[in-house]
C-alpha cells in the first residue's frame, strides 16, 4: 500500500515546535505540500489525501489519540519536533505507517474489491490454439486452451462473482494473427473483443505492423480503402461499415512527431464501485526496431517508466489513487510453460526489461500488468521506493487469463491489497458456458476463409521446424530463405545470389501430421499463412562484400556499428540470428569483442570467399530493408528492386520442387 494518504473527513492538527513568524496552513485535496512547514503554527488538513513532505533530519515524528506514541526515524522526517494530533473522531485509531520517504499513511473504513480480468498478446487467436501441457515434464500437450469464444465464457463467470470488474489486455491483440483474422485485417478480433467486454488495450508493437493509419481504422472503424476482404458484416452479423474497437487503445509513450501529442489517450479512469481506477497504456519503446520502420514513421516511443511517473500527478489532480499500467513489455522465467507453472516467478524476472521499468516507478502505481514475451508469471517486483508490487503476464493467444483483486478503502480510493492468479482457459471445464454469439461470428468468418485457407499447395516429407542448431540455424529457415533466393535470382526479379530471412518473421512450424482435411504430408495455404503471417514483400539490393560482413555482425549483441543516432545504444537485445539461402556460408564464434563474431574469410558464395569491394545483390524482406531488427546496414543498400509477396515466393518454391524436405542446417557453423 503507498504510504501517503489520510481517511477521507479526518481533521488533524500539527503544532511546530518554533512559532516565529507562524501561520495558519489550510490545504485542501488533492492539492500535495512541497515546502518546509516548520515554521507554521498549525497545519490543518480537511480533505484527504494529503502528503506532508518536506525534510528535516534529526527528529521525531509523534503521533498521539489520548496518550503519545512516538516513532523514531532516523533518516528523513517531515517536520522538525513537530507533533501531530489526530481528531477525537478518530476512535480507534486507524492504521499508521510511516514510509522510508517520512510520508504518514493513516487508513480505515470501508472497503470494496475490484476485479481486473487481464490478458496480452492475443494476436487474433480466434479459435484454440491448440494444448497447454500439464506440467514441465508432460511428453506432450495435455489440456485443450482457449478460443475467443472460451474466454468470453471464463470472463463472465468471473463477472458475475463480481460485477465490479474490468477486462485489459497489455497489448498485441492484432497483427502476426491466423487467416481467419488476418484476412480481414483483423476486424474480426475486435469485433468479437467488443462482444466479450474488453475495457481497455495498451498498443502493441505488433499493432503497428499495417502502420498508424490502419491502426487508427482499428479504433475508429470504417472499411479498408482497398482489400475487398473487409467490412464483411453481412456475411458475419455484425455492422457495417466496420464498427471499429468499442474499448479503448492506450497508448502514454507514442508521441506524432509533428505535433507532440500521443497517437492514443496515454491513460483512461473508469469509475468503479465508487472509485476511480486509472489505467495507464504502454508500449514498447524498441517497438520501431522490430515493426516495418515506414509502418512508425512520424512516431516516438518514449521512455517508459519515465512517461508513467510523469503522469502520475495528473491522474492525482483527477482524484485518482488506484493506478494501473498496461505495458506491452515482459520477461521471461526459466520454467517451462505448463498449467503448473502459470503462477511462478522463478528467477523473479531477473535481468529482464520490465524488472528495470518496474524498479523504477513511481510508488502511485498499484499493479503492471505486462506481455510481449508470451510468458505467463505471477511475480512481486521492487519498486522506485523498495516496495513490492505485483507484475503479471498471460501467457499469449488466449491461453491464460489473469484474475486480479484490489481491495481499495472506498473513502479515499486507495488500494490496500493486490492478489493475482493465472487461470487456464479450459476448454473441457464443465462450468464454463463459451459465448455462442461470439462463436457465431468466428464461425462464419471461418467459413468465408476455409476455401483458400485448406488450398493445398504442396507436400513436405517430414516435419520442418523453427528448432534452432547451436550456430542459430533452422530446418525451416533454410527452407524460406530458399524460396526467397529463387523468386528473386532471376534475370529482371532481383538477379539476387543470396537471400536472408529474419528469424522473428517465422511464426510456426510446419508439421507432416495431418491436421485438417488435406491429408498428412500435404501443406495448405492456411498453415503456410501462419508460419509467414506478415504480408511483407521480397526487395532486392546491392550490398559490398563488406556490408554484408557488417550485417552479419549486426545480428549479435554490442555491435552498433553502422547504428543511426536514435538506435538503441546497447545493439540487439539477443543475437537474432539470420537464416541464409543454399550457397551461402560463414563461420561466427563468440569472442566478447563487438563486431567481432565472424570472420571475413568464411563468408562465402557458391564456395567462393567474399570480396569486400565486390558488389552482390541480396534478397531480403522489406522489414528488414527497412532496417528492421536494428539490421540498419541494409538501409545503405542500392538499386532497390521490390518483388513479390513472401508467402508468394513459399508457394512458388513448393509449386516448382514438390515434394519439400527439411533444409539441411549446414550454413552457418560455429566455432568453438
Amino acid at each position: 500500500m503507498k504510504l501517503n494518504k489520510l481517511a477521507m473527513g479526518i481533521a488533524l492538527s500539527l503544532t511546530a515546535m518554533s512559532c516565529a513568524n507562524a501561520e495558519t496552513i489550510n490545504l485542501a485535496r488533492p492539492e500535495r505540500v512541497k515546502k518546509d512547514l516548520s515554521s507554521a503554527a498549525e497545519i490543518n488538513l480537511s480533505h484527504a489525501p494529503i502528503n506532508i513532505s518536506s525534510a528535516s533530519p534529526g527528529g521525531n515524528i509523534a503521533l498521539s489519540s489520548g496518550s503519545t506514541t512516538t516513532i523514531a526515524y532516523p533518516a528523513r522526517q517531515d517536520i522538525v519536533g513537530g507533533e501531530i494530533k489526530l481528531s477525537p473522531k478518530l476512535a480507534p485509531v486507524p492504521e499508521v505507517s510511516i514510509s522510508s520517504a517520512g510520508n504518514i499513511q493513516l487508513l480505515g473504513g470501508p472497503t470494496t474489491t475490484i476485479k481486473i480480468v487481464a490478458f496480452n498478446d492475443f494476436h487474433g487467436q480466434l479459435e484454440s490454439p491448440g494444448t497447454l501441457r500439464k506440467d514441465p515434464g508432460a511428453s506432450t500437450p495435455s489440456v485443450a486452451v482457449g478460443g475467443i469464444d472460451w474466454m468470453a465464457g471464463y470472463i463472465a463467470k468471473l463477472k458475475s462473482q463480481n460485477p465490479n470488474t474490468v477486462v485489459v489486455s497489455a497489448g498485441d491483440i492484432i497483427g502476426a494473427t491466423p487467416l481467419v483474422s488476418a484476412l480481414f485485417h483483423d476486424e474480426g478480433t475486435i469485433e468479437t473483443m467488443n462482444r466479450l467486454g474488453l475495457d481497455f488495450n495498451s498498443v502493441g508493437n505488433h499493432e503497428f505492423d499495417e502502420g498508424k493509419t490502419e491502426l487508427k481504422r482499428m479504433q475508429t472503424g470504417g472499411c479498408h480503402p482497398t482489400d475487398p476482404n473487409t467490412c464483411r458484416g453481412v456475411d458475419v452479423g455484425t455492422p457495417v461499415p466496420f464498427e471499429g474497437a468499442k474499448f479503448k487503445f492506450l497508448a502514454a509513450n507514442v508521441v506524432e512527431s509533428a505535433n507532440g501529442k500521443t497517437i492514443f489517450p496515454s491513460f483512461a479512469i473508469k469509475v468503479v464501485d465508487g472509485v476511480r481506477v486509472g489505467f495507464i497504456g504502454m508500449t514498447l519503446k524498441e517497438t520501431p526496431t522490430i515493426v516495418t520502420p515506414s509502418g512508425v514513421a512520424g512516431l516516438e516511443f518514449k521512455d517508459e517508466a519515465a512517461t508513467v511517473n510523469a503522469l502520475i500527478p495528473q491522474l492525482r489532480a483527477r482524484g485518482v489513487e488506484a493506478i494501473v499500467v498496461l505495458i506491452h513489455q515482459g520477461g521471461v522465467v526459466p520454467t517451462t510453460q505448463s498449467v503448473s507453472t502459470i503462477n511462478l516467478c522463478d528467477g523473479g524476472l531477473s535481468d529482464s526489461p520490465i524488472k528495470a521499468i518496474v524498479n523504477q516507478l513511481d510508488d502511485e502505481v498499484d499493479l503492471v500488468i505486462s506481455g510481449h514475451t508470451h510468458q505467463a508469471y505471477n511475480c512481486q517486483i521492487a519498486n522506485k521506493d523498495g516496495r513490492l508490487i505485483s507484475v503479471t503476464s498471460a501467457n499469449a493467444q488466449g491461453r491464460v487469463l489473469t484474475d486480479i483483486n484490489l481491495t481499495v478503502y472506498k473513502a479515499i480510493g486507495e488500494v490496500s491489497t493486490v492478489t493475482a492468479n493465472n487461470i487456464v482457459v479450459d476448454r473441457t471445464n464443465a462450468a464454463i458456458t463459451p459465448n455462442a454469439a461470439i462463436k457465431s461470428i468466428v464461425d462464419k468468418y471461418k467459413t468465408i476463409a476455409t476455401p483458400i485457407a485448406n488450398r493445398v499447395i504442396g507436400t513436405i516429407s517430414a516435419d520442418i521446424t523453427r528448432a534452432l542448431t547451436p550456430a542459430g540455424e533452422s530446418a525451416l529457415g533454410d527452407v524460406i530463405a530458399d524460396a526467397q533466393l529463387l523468386e528473386t535470382q532471376g534475370v529482371g526479379f532481383g538477379e539476387t545470389v543470396v537471400a536472408f530471412m529474419n528469424p522473428g518473421g517465422i511464426r510456426a512450424d510446419l508439421t507432416y501430421a495431418q491436421s485438417a482435411a488435406e491429408g498428412a504430408g500435404n501443406l495448405t495455404y492456411g498453415e503456410a499463412f501462419t508460419v509467414q503471417p506478415f504480408g511483407n514483400t521480397l526487395v532486392s539490393l546491392t550490398l559490398t562484400g563488406a556490408q554484408i560482413h557488417t550485417l552479419l555482425e549486426q545480428q549479435f549483441t554490442g555491435c552498433t556499428v553502422g547504428y543511426p543516432a536514435n538506435a538503441p545504444v546497447t545493439g540487439q537485445p539477443f543475437n537474432r540470428i539470420l537464416q541464409v539461402s543454399n550457397g551461402f556460408s560463414y563461420e561466427w564464434q563468440e569472442k566478447g569483442t563487438p563486431c567481432d563474431n565472424v570472420n571475413p574469410a568464411s563468408i562465402k558464395i557458391n564456395g567462393v570467399q567474399v570480396d569486400p569491394a565486390a558488389n552482390y545483390r541480396v534478397s531480403v524482406n522489406n522489414f528488414m530493408a527497412d532496417g528492421g531488427d536494428q539490421l540498419y546496414v541494409l538501409t545503405q543498400g542500392t538499386n532497390r528492386l521490390g518483388g513479390a509477396l513472401d508467402l508468394d515466393a513459399l508457394e512458388n518454391y513448393f509449386s516448382v520442387n514438390g515434394l519439400v524436405a527439411p533444409g539441411p542446417k549446414n550454413r552457418i557453423n560455429l566455432l568453438p
